[in-house]
């Protein structure tokens, strides 16, 4: 992967109450609300962690932030130790072997992505957005840079979550991110919202080891015909 270099930027953000205002408030009330709620059942996957492994229970991963700023992202540990750090799970070789027993659950049903509530209401992130890239996903941010969506804040969840998750190809997620710039309003961030815990519940789009799963998957079905 190779470092972007003078990439044009192209922001269709539309700048109003909500968007410049209304949005943090609403990540300020429901991160609030969320890290009360689950306090308890955080303390509880905190410790099965380390029981399953020794080690923290939270991991702290530099991801890409508002303006291609990075910050420490936080996630339950769903992996060993021994996991190579900064790399992708779809740049992994068997990424299987690394997950814990708690891991594949947690994965399965996005509890890992918890903590991230703390980032929220520190102001690192939004409920809604275009998931935080790893610093060295270069590819990535160049193309989010073509629709301007290194240019809002990331979320725990976005269009491109709801659209296939794990299962995208580079491309297609860059400009569903873009598209979710474009659309970004009260209203839209709600039916982004309802939609992830659509598939949350039926853990739809989450593969280990899968960005561009779904491509490859269409690809293989047409062989087969």
């Amino acid at each position: 992967m190779r470092k972007p270099e003078g990439v044009q930027q192209h922001n269709g953000m539309k700048k109003n109450f909500y968007t410049c205002f209304g949005k943090r408030m609403m990540d300020l009330v429901l991160s609030g609300m969320g890290i009360v709620v689950s306090a308890i059942p955080m303390g509880m996957i905190a410790l099965m962690i380390k029981f399953s492994d020794p080690g923290p229970a939270l991991f702290r991963q530099k991801r890409v932030g508002l303006h291609k700023k990075h910050f420490m992202l936080l996630k339950f540990r769903s992996m060993k130790m021994s996991t190579p750090h900064d790399v992708p799970t779809h740049q992994l070789k068997n990424p299987e072997q690394y997950l814990l027993k708690i891991g594949t659950f947690l994965r399965k049903y996005s509890l890992d992505e918890l903590p991230q509530l703390f980032n929220i209401f520190r102001g690192d992130m939004s409920m809604i957005g275009p998931r935080p890239a790893l610093w060295n996903q270069y590819d990535l941010i160049e193309e989010r840079e073509k629709y301007g969506a290194n240019d809002v804040k990331p979320g725990l969840s976005g269009w491109a979550q709801i659209n296939g998750r794990d299962e995208l190809e580079i491309p297609v997620k860059a400009k569903l991110d873009g598209e979710y710039v474009k659309r970004m309003s009260f209203r839209f961030d709600c039916q982004c919202f309802l939609g992830t815990v659509g598939k949350v519940l039926k853990h739809d789009g989450v593969v280990e080891g899968g960005t561009g799963e779904m491509e490859q998957r269409y690809a293989k079905d047409g062989r087969k015909k």
